[in-house]
């Protein structure tokens, strides 16, 4: 029998692994998705990590199986390749390019919405290799104030967009995030939406859970109630489970197991 999901896309920190159980990722949900990849699925960790930290959190996993794919920062693609992740030079060159070019245009701006989060709140804001502004709230009822105020900003730049977890938030290129990475890997891997699951449990993961990008959603007994409420409406499955578990669960519901 033809099976239906061919491409498996999780997020990682509170959805595929819990580091407060052991092991982290349950021995069911890698056997499971172990079972597919056997058949023939590819199973992408879609993550706003970056790749060495992602590497690093894959070690203390210790896990028995290895994704075929990584989506870092929400954006890059690496593909496994023996016994390294080797970076998809065609993408990331693009997403590259076209982060560059837009962050040349807020660069100029940074210094005043720096001044207006710091008169309001007390909050980390830096820049890094990924984003000219990144912010640590201290809680996240100032996360969402914030959030509101950067929102308003980039509807006066073209293609930029916040991606926000929990208490932190960057400005990225609205093209490139964890729903589009993942259709490029389906392109490569002539995989449908219809034939792709999606699992996430975070505000950063509402791009990829949608039905454009994958049929089959999940979300987690621990995933916010913004996630789940935009898996319930698109038919996907929710789960009482914490992380893992809860993953394995709608693996099996969707796989009719």
């Amino acid at each position: 029998m033809e099976m239906p999901i061919r491409l498996i896309s999780t997020d990682f920190d509170g959805t595929l692994v819990s580091e407060c159980e052991n092991p982290p990722v349950p021995l069911a949900l890698q056997s499971l998705i172990g079972q597919l990849q056997a058949r023939g699925a590819k199973w992408v960790i879609n993550t706003g990590r970056d790749l060495a930290s992602l590497l690093e959190g894959l070690g203390r996993a210790r896990l028995a199986i290895k994704p075929d794919f990584l989506v870092v920062v929400e954006r890059e693609i690496y593909r496994h390749h023996q016994s390294e992740y080797i970076e998809d030079l065609a993408w990331n060159g693009a997403c590259a390019d076209a982060h560059a070019a837009l962050f040349e245009r807020v660069r100029q701006d940074v210094p005043r919405l720096r001044a207006w989060v710091e008169a309001r709140f007390a909050a980390t804001i830096y820049e890094d290799a990924y984003s000219p502004f990144c912010l640590i709230a201290e809680r996240s009822r100032d996360a969402d104030v914030i959030h509101e105020y950067l929102i308003r900003y980039c509807r006066q730049v073209p293609d930029l967009n916040v991606m926000r977890n929990d208490i932190y938030s960057r400005f990225c290129h609205a093209a490139y995030h964890k729903g589009t990475a993942l259709a490029e890997i389906a392109g490569q891997l002539l995989v449908t939406a219809a034939e792709t699951f999606a699992a996430g449990d975070h505000l950063n993961d509402l791009p990829m859970l949608s039905r454009q990008y994958a049929h089959f959603l999940a979300a987690p007994g621990n995933a916010i109630d913004v996630v789940k409420a935009a898996v319930r409406q698109q038919n996907g499955h929710v789960s009482e489970l914490p992380c893992g578990h809860g993953v394995a669960e709608g693996l099996k519901a969707f796989l009719g197991d």
